[in-house]
């Protein structure tokens, strides 16, 4: 009678270990899952964190190229700038030292007419008739190369006319006119278009009495003019 109680307490003891075994089995299947989704998830985070720190770096790569483009750009205007400037420059400093050229030739020019015309008013003879034709001479000169003419108005005044003074319009008229008053001093009776200065070049050919510097005084004051 014995023996049927201990084949039931092994039939007993199988089932409990089989019982043990299966809830073992899906303890550690459920763990090991668990461990496998949180890997799972911690990676899919890492993965969208260096997405979008790859992506910011990206856009921020980007960005930079654009800035370089576009300062790239900028120096390329500037550099077109520049040159265009340096050929203006490199025309007015041109344009100035032929001026200053003309300036010096025209003194020169301006004193040999002075004395011929002071000459002119004191000697009545034949050297009166030939220094009229240096006269003319003189004003071909003056008006072909240097831009200067010089006539007598009906009023008897002496009128100097100007020209190849404005870069622009090198044939644009700037006029002086001159008379002698009763002491033999030359004033000034108008000038276009109008220089401030020139009651103060007018006194310091009083005090000088250095006409041919005054009339390159008035030339310089009418070119430096057409640059304001």
């Amino acid at each position: 009678m014995a023996q049927p109680k201990n084949d039931d307490e092994l039939a007993i003891l199988k089932k409990e270990i089989k019982e043990f075994w299966s809830k073992f089995k899906t303890t550690c299947c459920n763990e090991s899952l668990d461990q496998t989704l949180g890997l799972r998830d911690l990676w899919q985070e890492s993965i969208n964190k260096l997405s979008d720190k790859w992506t910011k770096r990206l856009k921020e790569g980007d960005d930079i190229i654009n800035k370089f483009h576009e300062y790239t750009n900028e120096c390329c205007q500037k550099r077109k700038s520049i040159e265009v400037k340096q050929e203006k420059l490199s025309e007015v400093l041109a344009n100035i030292a032929d001026g200053k050229k003309q300036e010096t030739d025209l003194m020169d020019s301006i004193q040999e007419l002075k004395e011929e015309l002071t000459r002119r008013m004191k000697i009545k003879s034949r050297a009166t008739e030939e220094m009229e034709q240096r006269l003319l001479k003189a004003e071909v000169l003056f008006k072909e190369r240097l831009g200067l003419e010089i006539r007598k108005t009906s009023a008897k005044h002496l009128q100097f006319i100007f020209s190849c003074i404005d870069h622009k319009d090198f044939d644009k008229p700037f006029i002086l006119t001159l008379s002698i008053n009763e002491e033999g001093a030359y004033e000034v009776i108008s000038c276009s278009p109008p220089l401030d200065c020139i009651e103060e070049l007018q006194l310091k050919m009083r005090e000088t009495n250095n006409f041919s510097a005054f009339i390159a005084n008035v030339r310089k004051a009418f070119v430096a003019l057409t640059y304001k």
